[in-house]
C-alpha cells in the first residue's frame, strides 16, 4: 500500500526493544493501562509503521541494524545445474505501491474529466491569440477557478508563452499545466502522525460533505498501517452519524467512544483522555455537520476545541475541513467560516469526481492556501488518497 504519512524520524531513544523482550501481547480492554507505551503502540515501535516505499533512506533504528549474513555460494561442481539463459530469465513484479498509485493516477485522470474537458478543448486551434485565452478565462471560470486565481492563471500562462516563445497551442496546454502546478503547489503537506501520543484530530465539515466517509477511509488507512486508533462519536445529535462511525469502527477493529444524547465537547474530553490513558496513537473526533452561518452551532464547535484543549493542552493537533468539490464557491466560502472559528490545519475535498467545478482548488490556494491532505474521486476505500499538485494539474488538462 501507498504510504501517505509523513514520518517523524526516530531518536535512538526511540530505539524499539527486541522481540525476547517485548513479548506480542494484547490486554484486555478493561485491563489497567501503565503509563508507558502499551506494546504495538506507535511509540513502542518507533514509527517504523510509516516507511515510504519509494526507496527512503533507513531510519535511525533500521541503519542500527545488523544486515543479516549471507551464506558464501558453494564451489561449482559438475553436478551443478548451469544458469538458465537469459530468455528464461522472469521480469520482476512492478511494486504494489507503483501499480496502486497508478490506478489511484486513472481514477483521478476519470474523475477529473467533467472538470477538464471543458479546458482542454480550448487548444484545440491552430493559432495562439487573444481568442485562446478568452475562451481559456471563460473556461476557467466555469470550472469554478474564480476571478483572483483566473487572473493570476491568465498572467503567468502568458509570461510563460513568451518566455518559451510557443506556437502551438497544445504546447499552451503543458505550460498551463505548470502554472497551474505552481499554483498549487502549497497546498502539498503530509499529515504528521506521531509526533504526540495520542495525536488528536478534529474533523469538521457540513452536512452531505462525506465527513463521517472520510473519517472512515482515514480509520482504515491508519489502522492498515498498524496505528491504534480511538474513535470519538460527538456528532450526538444524528444517531445515523453514530451508527455509521460504529460501523467503521467494527470494520477496521479499533475502539470508539460515544454516548447517545450527551455533550459533544464531553464525548470529545473523554475520548481524549482515554486515548491518553490506553496509549493510542490517534484520536479522530467527528464532529457534527453544520452550515458556517449557524452562528450557534459554529460556537459549540469552538467549545469542542476549547474542552479537547483541557484534556490535552497541546491539542487538537490537526483541525480538518471535508468539503465537497461539488459545490464550487461555495466550499472557499466554507473554508474561509471554517478557518476563521476553528484556525483550520488541512483539507480533505471529496466528490471531484462527480464535477464540473474542480478548479475550486486554485481558488482556494489563490486566497486561502489551507494544505489539502487528501482528495477523494469516488466511494471505495483506494478512492480517498494524498493530493499532489503535479498529479492533479495533469490529471485535469489529459
Amino acid at each position: 500500500m501507498f504510504s501517505f504519512f509523513k514520518k517523524k524520524p526516530p531518536s535512538p531513544a526511540d530505539a524499539p526493544p527486541s522481540p525476547a523482550a517485548t513479548p506480542a501481547l494484547t490486554p484486555p480492554a478493561d485491563a489497567p493501562t501503565p503509563p508507558e507505551a502499551e506494546p504495538g503502540s506507535l511509540a513502542a515501535k518507533g514509527m517504523g509503521w510509516l516507511r515510504n516505499p519509494f526507496g527512503a533512506k533507513p531510519s535511525a533504528t533500521e541503519a542500527s541494524e545488523p544486515a543479516p549474513a549471507v551464506p558464501a555460494p558453494p564451489a561449482a561442481t559438475a553436478a551443478t545445474p548451469a544458469a538458465p539463459p537469459p530468455s528464461a530469465l522472469v521480469a520482476p513484479a512492478e511494486p504494489p505501491s507503483l501499480a496502486e498509485r497508478k490506478g489511484w493516477l486513472d481514477r483521478l485522470r476519470t474523475g477529473l474529466r467533467k472538470t477538464g474537458s471543458s479546458i482542454t478543448t480550448v487548444f484545440a486551434g491552430t493559432q495562439i491569440n487573444d481568442a485562446l485565452y478568452e475562451e481559456l478565462e471563460e473556461a476557467l471560470l466555469m470550472a469554478d477557478t474564480g476571478v483572483k486565481a483566473t487572473q493570476h492563471l491568465l498572467a503567468d500562462l502568458k509570461r510563460r508563452v513568451k518566455e518559451a516563445k510557443a506556437t502551438e497551442p497544445a504546447a499552451v496546454k503543458g505550460l498551463l499545466a505548470d502554472a497551474l502546478t505552481d499554483l498549487l503547489k502549497p497546498l502539498e503537506k503530509s499529515l504528521v502522525i506521531g509526533q504526540y501520543t495520542p495525536t488528536v484530530i478534529m474533523v469538521a465539515g457540513v452536512n452531505g460533505a462525506g465527513k463521517t466517509t472520510s473519517i472512515g477511509k482515514l480509520t482504515r488507512h491508519l489502522a492498515g498501517e498498524g496505528a491504534a486508533v480511538l474513535l470519538a462519536a460527538a456528532d450526538t445529535f444524528r444517531a445515523a452519524a453514530r451508527e455509521q462511525l460504529g460501523v467503521w469502527a467494527d470494520r477496521n477493529t479499533v475502539e470508539i467512544v460515544s454516548q447517545e444524547g450527551g455533550d459533544p465537547s464531553a464525548v470529545s474530553f473523554d475520548a481524549v483522555t482515554a486515548g491518553k490513558a490506553r496509549g493510542k496513537d490517534v484520536v479522530l473526533v467527528d464532529t457534527a455537520g453544520r452550515l458556517p452561518t449557524q452562528l450557534h452551532l459554529m460556537q459549540e464547535l469552538q467549545k469542542i476545541r476549547r474542552v479537547v484543549t483541557k484534556a490535552d493542552v497541546t491539542a487538537p493537533h490537526e483541525v480538518l475541513l471535508v468539503i465537497d468539490g461539488n459545490t464550487g464557491q461555495n466550499a472557499l466560502a466554507q473554508v474561509r467560516a471554517f478557518d476563521d472559528a476553528l484556525q483550520l490545519t488541512g483539507l480533505i475535498v471529496t466528490k471531484l469526481d462527480g464535477t464540473a467545478k474542480g478548479g475550486v482548488l486554485a481558488a482556494i490556494a489563490q486566497e486561502r492556501p489551507i494544505p489539502v491532505y487528501f482528495i477523494g474521486v469516488g466511494e471505495k476505500l483506494e478512492d480517498l488518497e494524498t493530493f499532489d499538485a503535479r498529479e492533479f494539474a495533469q490529471a485535469l488538462l489529459t
